[in-house]
């Protein structure tokens, strides 16, 4: 346990552990010590904006509160009590405002400004300077994404810092020096990187803003509800941002323990699916080879039920992953016990023993040793886990990165828990869906039936990402009949001879299960243009004698006694905690190197983060999605003598193509990655030259 010492601040006396930053032992003791730079999530602090300044006993000078820490017998005093603190603090306020234009009324800050509300509790009321403040160019794009008004920005560092510190892209910096600072991107190139968008968050003014969210609303008129993200299996918790209906932003909502309040680029900006111009808002049946016809509710549910009793128990479905627990619960449910249609494509279960040791994401960055066992890079699976790793190997960890002998696709870390002299394990299982785990539970829970060796006639398809699989598609070719469930026309066409409206993880309550196997809540922010999956599904399952409630919390009630030991709906809440260790220890996958060939490496075609149908339908993010690239080991470049950003030619079976290469050091050797619209025709061993 950490010493603790005492502090005295404004008379008040507190005990903390040694050590701990002096806004942190304010905040303990009731007083708050204002700041604008200091963000503990970036680093140690930099004293840039030196708006906490303090006076500390026995130093002559005001100091900045930020970078102190707590030492035993400290008698601090803040602009509370102190007036050489006061006036230190006004005369900060006042140099910031200097240049700062007055433009509260139509800045998209204004309303939820740290600048504006510390200006009332601590500022002067009134200005000496009368000369016209300092213009720029406005506004300038950093990227489609992100909008930067120089004027506005009080040079706290707090992006360059995340760009730097955080993400490591080192693709945001300030440029120039003293009064002529500003912030730019690298070159002035886009500032292009899966977690750009959380440098808006972070800006304490609004010289960041986004592009999505510029004069779109007011926070008086506005509503944020807290929900988790459904577009990759870490479960980042997010508040959505709604008017009038509409999302109109998403933001953080920091799970210390899980995603410590960032958020990828795809998980905050790709909410512009909702109203896509394909979206479904009504049943279509097939009208043509790439043609839908609209259909009436109640004559879409008895083709549906004709479609189903046909298919019966020769009925295959094909689920992608994005359906909620409840959802794919209750559409098994009708499935399994309406008609004894047992065969399923499910997304990837946990194989045995990687999922009996659990801990938290964030014991990542206590770790000393990882092990990445994956084909494909974890920022374009599991974005934010790629953050924990870096914070990791800051912190000192080795991390390595090997190919297994296997299909696993896991990270294996040592736990910084040492118990009786044990050096256990955490393993993590990194899924290539959003919610595979809990899709995959509700379906064994909803029944226990052997599934039937025939040709399926029916194929029941749920999700636009099942329906855009080739392997699905090959499937669904041979069978009599093809019900689709999703949102968007175009992942239908060719394929569906009916499709059925879905909804968005954002227009639906229900819960989710991440790659920690932590059980959390979706909730509704905004209602969909269509009735709920499950108001249609209880509706078809009386016709079938299946008991479905259109009910989240009724159809979850019923699944966890089975999955979730019992939890009741509502104990679930906004900060959902990790569900307990299992009493043995998980056997960690094995990893091999293998030997270095001159010719044939093994491809691995991955799908990038910034690729489905949610990302295609938001324009501001098309300049993010890669294409044109090889990824190679440096010892595989090396030995063909291929250098970083040159033009190559992979080859295999006669096809060839042309891609630039990239050395990559998160990627073993004898391995290469191609994303997968890019890999085309090309087969599981190609050749690489210069």
């Amino acid at each position: 346990m950490s010493d603790l010492v005492t502090v005295t601040i404004d008379e008040r006396t507190v005990q903390v552990a040694k050590g701990t930053g002096m806004v942190e032992t304010a905040a303990a003791a009731g007083i708050e010590i204002p700041v604008f730079c200091y963000e503990p999530r970036l680093g140690a602090a930099v004293g840039a904006c030196r708006m906490c300044l303090v006076e500390v006993e026995g130093m002559p000078k005001l100091q900045a509160g930020c970078t102190l820490s707590a030492q035993d017998g400290m008698i601090v005093r803040t602009a509370r009590s102190s007036e050489k603190a006061a006036e230190g603090q006004n005369s900060t306020l006042e140099f910031i405002l200097v240049n700062h234009p007055l433009d509260c009324p139509v800045c998209d800050k204004g309303g939820e400004c740290p600048l504006q509300d510390l200006t009332f509790r601590y500022g002067p009321g009134n200005t000496r300077m009368t000369f016209p403040k300092r213009t720029f160019e406005k506004p300038i794009p950093i990227s489609p994404l992100i909008a930067l008004d120089r004027e506005r920005c009080i040079l706290c560092y707090r992006c360059t810092r995340f760009s730097e510190s955080v993400a490591e892209d080192g693709q945001l910096v300030a440029i120039n020096r003293s009064s002529q600072s500003v912030i730019a991107t690298f070159e002035d190139e886009p500032y292009r990187g899966h977690f750009s968008g959380n440098v808006t968050e972070l800006c304490p003014v609004g010289a960041l803003t986004s592009t999505q969210y510029r004069f779109e609303a007011r926070p008086w008129e506005i509503q944020n509800v807290p929900t988790v993200c459904g577009l990759c299996p870490v479960g980042c918790n997010i508040s959505a941002t709604t008017r009038e209906g509409k999302v109109k932003r998403i933001l953080s909502r920091n799970h210390p323990q899980v995603d410590e309040g960032w958020l990828c680029d795809k998980g905050r900006f790709a909410f512009a699916h909702l109203d896509a111009r394909d979206r479904i808002t009504t049943p279509l049946r097939k009208a043509g080879p790439r043609r839908f016809e609209a259909l009436g509710w109640d004559e879409a549910l008895d083709a549906v039920e004709t479609a189903l009793r046909a298919g019966g128990h020769s009925t295959l479905t094909t689920l992608t992953g994005g359906e909620s627990v409840e959802e794919a619960y209750a559409l098994a449910k009708l499935l399994r016990q309406g008609l004894g249609a047992n065969a399923a494509v499910l997304p990837e279960g946990i194989p045995d023993g990687l999922d009996a040791y659990r801990a938290p994401l964030s014991a990542l960055r206590d770790a000393k040793t990882i092990a990445v066992l994956s084909h494909t890079p974890v920022v374009e699976r599991a974005p934010v886990v790629e953050l924990w790793l870096k914070a990791a190997r800051r912190a000192g960890a080795t991390i390595s990165y090997d190919m297994p002998d296997s299909e696993v696709d896991a990270l294996v870390t040592d736990d910084p828990e040492i118990a009786s002299g044990v050096h256990a394990k955490n393993v993590y299982f990194l899924p290539l869906t959003p919610n595979g785990r809990g899709v995959a539970d509700a379906w064994s829970a909803a029944g226990d039936g052997e599934p039937v060796d025939v040709k399926p006639r029916l194929v029941v398809i749920s999700g636009d990402e099942a329906a855009l699989d080739p392997s699905v598609r090959l499937i669904a070719a041979e069978a009599d009949f093809v019900i689709g469930i999703g949102m968007f026309e175009d992942s239908f066409r060719g394929i569906a001879d009916l499709v059925m409206p879905g909804t968005s993880y954002l227009e639906r309550d229900g819960t989710t299960i991440n790659l920690e196997g932590r059980l959390q809540r979706q909730r509704r922010a905004v209602l969909a243009p269509v009735p709920d999956v499950l108001a249609w599904l209880s509706k078809l399952g009386e016709r079938f004698g299946v008991e479905i409630s259109p009910y989240s919390s009724v159809v979850f009630d019923e699944i966890s006694e089975q999955c979730f030991g019992g939890i009741s709906y509502g104990e679930i809440g906004e900060r959902a905690t990790l569900p307990p260790r299992a009493d043995r220890l998980p056997r960690a996958p094995t990893a091999t190197q293998g030997e270095q060939p001159m010719k044939g490496l093994q491809l691995v075609a991955y799908k990038p983060l910034f690729s489905g149908p949610a990302v295609e339908r938001t324009p501001e993010l098309q300049f993010q999605r890669a294409s044109g690239d090889i990824h190679l080991s440096r010892e595989d470049a090396q030995a063909r003598k291929i250098r970083n950003g040159q033009t190559v030619t992979v080859s295999s079976n006669g096809t060839a193509i042309e891609l630039r290469a990239r050395i990559a050091r998160d990627l073993g050797v004898g391995v290469v990655r191609i994303a997968v619209d890019d890999a085309g025709e090309l087969h599981a061993v190609v050749e690489v030259t210069p």
